[in-house]
């Protein structure tokens, strides 16, 4: 009696832990959407080049290649509470760096100006980010059989929030003006840090660290290659998303609000997907003898929609913008499927002890795939619109599916040796 006691004391303080952390990185979300839109509609608006918009997420996206790497250090170290306040507290500095703008400077100054502050705001995205994933593995290591379904849940509803943060700042650039939105944000994250600060528990996932860059480098090959798929899974999105699709819709004549209404839907849908996805993949005993091969079909399900999607550009065929943005919401329903499995997999493959350090690894990877993603994006536009960018898609995620062709069915905690 007492152990049942003491088993539903410790699921009701996960379940509350899980619930307060995804909380917050919901509304850290909702403004992460709002601003990549606010800079990609307001910068197109002033006559940027597609790869000039690109260039200007470069340094936002590199920057978290390294937070994510020492935000799994720290967060292990100092722990997850602490980790998600300087997040928070370096995105409202980003924020209040970017309205600092003035539409006096000269345009040279004016583009160091927002990618030095969009580089601050992407350390802060993936400090938060990897302190919140690796809470979700300790909360759901404290909740019996629910880490699947709490991440699947976690990750659709964080997307989903930032599909509304996509439509709030293009409605936000529209009503209060570029300087205004970041204004209101800084104030809505200012409240969401004093309630992780007030209610988050403060050693919340801390724990022994890796003491050398070798020993925090060498994971398992579960890890290793979740990273390498993940690497060019996100590069095939980003490589569309970020630049392509939306300078392709804005450029064929849609509005400010309908192009973020477009991308607010999309991910909407797609985060739906992602806390659907536990009931789309058959579960196994052992986590991963039925997850790892469903990871491999749905990949090379994936790869086939961008190709089908730019054959119908190449033949320009009628209503194209209704083709793509059809085309895309079938990418976005098994792209979400493929997301949500490895986004299970890198914690059924992660050690508890330093859980931290493992997702932290995985995230840079994938701020690698948004980097090279969101780079490729603005050179394939340029230099051959929505038809080379679509190629490029479906060229990563071919590779993607070879990747997935090695992930192994078995789970070791052994490191692969440095």
């Amino acid at each position: 009696m007492a152990t049942h006691d003491a088993t539903s004391v410790a699921g009701s303080s996960a379940a509350r832990n899980y619930a307060i952390v995804t909380s917050a990185y919901w509304g850290f979300t909702l403004t992460d959407g709002a601003l990549r839109m606010l800079v990609l509609l307001h910068f197109y608006k002033l006559g940027y080049s597609p790869f000039a918009l690109a260039f200007l997420f470069l340094l936002y996206e590199a920057a978290g290649i390294a937070a994510n790497l020492i935000g799994g250090w720290l967060a292990t170290r100092y722990g997850i509470a602490r980790m998600l306040t300087v997040g928070l507290t370096t995105q409202i500095t980003g924020f209040l760096l970017l309205s600092a703008l003035s539409p006096d400077w000269s345009p040279t100054l004016s583009v160091i100006w927002v990618v030095l502050s969009q580089g601050v705001c992407g350390v802060a995205k993936d400090l938060t980010k990897t302190a919140s994933k690796s809470a979700i593995k300790l909360t759901a290591g404290e909740a019996s059989g629910q880490l699947f379904k709490w991440v699947a849940w976690f990750t659709g509803s964080k997307n989903a929030m930032k599909g509304i943060g996509f439509f709030l700042g293009g409605v936000l650039l529209e009503v209060v003006g570029f300087r205004g939105a970041l204004w209101l944000m800084a104030a809505l994250l200012s409240l969401i840090l004093a309630g992780v600060v007030t209610f988050v528990p403060k050693l919340m996932g801390k724990s022994k660290a890796s003491k050398s860059a070798k020993e925090l480098f060498a994971k398992n090959r579960g890890i290793n290659l979740l990273a390498a798929a993940r690497v060019v899974l996100f590069g095939a999105r980003d490589v569309w998303f970020v630049v392509g699709v939306p300078v392709f819709l804005y450029a064929s004549g849609w509005s400010r609000p309908m192009v973020g209404g477009f991308l607010a839907l999309w991910t909407i849908g797609y985060g739906m997907v992602q806390a659907f996805a536990p009931h789309l993949v058959r579960r196994s005993e052992d986590g991963l003898s039925a997850e790892v091969p469903a990871a491999r079909l749905w990949s090379a399900m994936l790869a086939v929609i961008p190709m089908a999607i730019a054959i119908a550009v190449a033949m320009k065929v009628d209503h194209l913008e209704w083709v793509v943005v059809g085309g895309l919401g079938i990418f976005g329903f098994a792209f979400a499927v493929n997301s949500s499995v490895h986004s299970y997999l890198v914690l059924a493959y992660a050690g508890s002890e330093k859980a931290a350090e493992d997702v932290g690894f995985y995230y840079a990877a994938n701020a690698v795939g948004r980097f090279f993603g969101t780079l490729m994006s603005g050179l394939l536009y340029q230099w051959g619109g929505l038809l080379y960018a679509l190629s490029g898609s479906a060229v990563m995620l071919v590779i993607c599916w070879l990747v997935t062709l090695a992930l192994p069915v078995t789970r070791t905690m052994q490191r692969v040796p440095a």
